[in-house]
């Protein structure tokens, strides 16, 4: 995908729901839904459909609901309800009283298939799961009528009843509906409408023993609200035509069924059976963590939902699929944060620094700007003393020509403190750089020489008599190629896990503000990237931050560049 259909954030939809509005087929009302199935945790490509519905409600001053397809109780849960919930409102979106499932559906659903039965569309078929799909036949030869096909509409009225009595076992039948055995589209070979299933639902509990087919229940869903536009992705377009035909049997209200491209990333899976995979196993820390596309995973990474909403705008709604650059999701969570992420100080591998010059008893309060981009951030004070740490990669014993941080010798600017200037590296027994020995130049206050005179290199530092000890821990890809599911014969995706993509660092410094930094609060650390106080693993006395992001943007460079990606 090209930098310029990205940004562009292009919607085809608002296309057709803008001709309705002219046609006044739906008297210029625009009514979606976010139709989640309730048995799992919704990631980024959720998102973004979450965005699309909402958005385009909002865009029309028209309405969205939440409504949970559980029409699946064996996978449904309670806690992905709540979960789902919870995500939606973190989103920035409400869907105020509108709250649905399509359990409250399941009368309306089963008398509405009584009908299509009465109308001799439907009958109760014996054929077994695999019998059923070796009878649907494939794309180059056609169905073969099953052999209950021409049941009676008796017959089938009284056998469906029962099957809803619960007086046949799992799989014994089903309701299929009555359409074209021949036809090219698969989804129309009689396709199957209710299933037994003896199993407890989580809102209905034992009422039900008979369960309805997704494409069955999708259209009815719509309908029955009142939906004007069923926004689905792209593997629903061979199922638009079923969706129809439901609903012209019925001569009921009458939805548009519109398709779009899911949303893939490179570098990252977005199949459910894969993450779930990725958790069971272990190679990963559960549904939330900061490497999972999941929701719950990027709220606990760090990203915001400001980022989120400006990434999905940007990416815009394609009619076919397509690969979408993580940079650019990383571009605007960037952007986002450099507005908002307070700048401090953390040193992540510490190495020690004595400025000899400096009055051992002397500590002194140095002014610090929060947030260059944003004045009403203020101001903070920040303790500086002889002794403090700077990086280890900071100081280089034998430095290259354009070295310009710490080496014999050399001089440096600390941020908002002074110049400071190498006169000797101290070594362990093991020949191991452990402490430097500086001086300071006590007329450089601030981080500005008085005779103007000017450095190259400005590091970061935290005191170390004031310093607290935290960890840190560096997110990268969860995968090392862009396309993790490219594996050579033999191998799964699992094969491309980037067995770096998690490094734990325990013995980092920070700055005293930051001992009051709570879950879930974003930070610049200078120089390092962009961090948030982990949710799960941060306690009062010991604070564990994530690397949100790194602060390099490649796809702000590719933007600049003009190149095509």
């Amino acid at each position: 995908m090209s930098s310029d259909d990205n940004t562009k954030g292009g919607n085809f939809i608002k296309a057709i729901i803008e001709e309705h509005n002219r046609s006044g087929r739906f008297d210029n009302r625009v009514h979606t839904r976010f139709p989640p199935e309730p048995n799992g945790y919704l990631h980024i490509g959720h998102a973004k459909s979450i965005c699309l519905n909402f958005g385009l409600a909002n865009d029309y001053n028209g309405k969205c609901n939440l409504r949970f397809d559980d029409t699946n109780p064996i996978k449904e849960e309670e806690e992905y309800v709540e979960s789902i919930k919870e995500n939606v409102r973190w989103l920035g979106f409400d869907w105020q009283d509108r709250l649905y499932f399509a359990s409250d559906y399941f009368d309306q659903m089963y008398d509405y298939a009584v009908q299509l039965i009465k109308h001799g569309k439907a009958y109760v078929d014996d054929l077994a799961a695999e019998q059923i799909k070796e009878y649907r036949g494939t794309l180059k030869e056609p169905g073969i009528e099953s052999p209950h096909r021409n049941r009676s509409i008796e017959e089938n009225l009284e056998l469906f009843e029962r099957m809803r009595k619960g007086e046949f076992a799992d799989g014994a039948k089903v309701l299929r509906a009555k359409i074209d055995m021949q036809s090219g589209n698969l989804n129309m070979r009689d396709p199957v409408m209710y299933r037994i299933l003896h199993a407890d639902h989580h809102r209905t509990g034992d009422k039900w023993c008979i369960y309805p087919m997704y494409d069955w229940a999708h259209g009815l869903e719509d309908s029955i609200e009142r939906i004007t536009h069923s926004i689905c992705t792209l593997e629903f377009e061979d199922h638009r035509p079923l969706y129809d035909w439901f609903l012209e049997q019925l001569d009921v209200f009458h939805p548009q069924q519109i398709e779009f491209a899911r949303l893939n990333l490179n570098y990252t899976v977005m199949s459910k059976r894969k993450l779930s995979l990725l958790v069971r196993d272990g190679y990963v820390d559960g549904w939330d963590d900061p490497r999972m596309p999941t929701i719950s995973g990027l709220r606990r990474r760090g990203y915001t939902p400001e980022a989120i909403r400006d990434f999905s705008e940007r990416i815009g709604v394609a009619k076919s699929n397509s690969v979408v650059d993580i940079a650019l999701l990383e571009h605007c969570l960037r952007d986002d944060l450099n507005k908002r992420a307070m700048r401090v100080m953390t040193v992540l591998e510490p190495l020690k620094v004595v400025i000899e010059n400096y009055p051992e008893d002397q500590e002194e309060e140095l002014e610090a700007v929060n947030n260059p981009e944003d004045d009403t951030m203020g101001k903070r004070m920040m303790p500086f003393s002889r002794v403090i740490y700077v990086e280890k990669n900071d100081f280089r014993e034998e430095a290259p020509r354009k070295w310009f941080r710490l080496a014999p010798g050399k001089e440096v600017r600390l941020k908002h403190a002074y110049y400071i200037t190498c006169k000797q590296a101290i070594k362990n027994e093991d020949g191991e750089i452990v402490e430097l020995r500086c001086t300071y130049d006590p007329k450089t206050k601030g981080g500005w020489s008085e005779d103007g005179r000017k450095v190259k290199g400005t590091l970061h530092w935290v005191s170390a008599k004031h310093a607290h000890q935290a960890e840190v821990r560096l997110y990268d890809h969860l995968f090392n190629t862009e396309n993790p599911d490219n594996v050579q014969e033999g191998q799964t995706f699992t094969d491309n896990i980037n067995p770096d993509s998690l490094k734990i660092l325990k013995n980092c410094f920070i700055e005293p503000y930051l001992t009051k930094a709570k879950p879930g609060e974003w930070y610049q650390f200078l120089r390092q990237g962009y961090f948030c106080v982990d949710s799960k693993h941060t306690t009062h006395k010991y604070k564990v931050f994530n690397r949100t992001t790194t602060l390099r943007d490649t796809w702000a460079r590719i933007e600049r560049s003009g190149k095509k990606t």
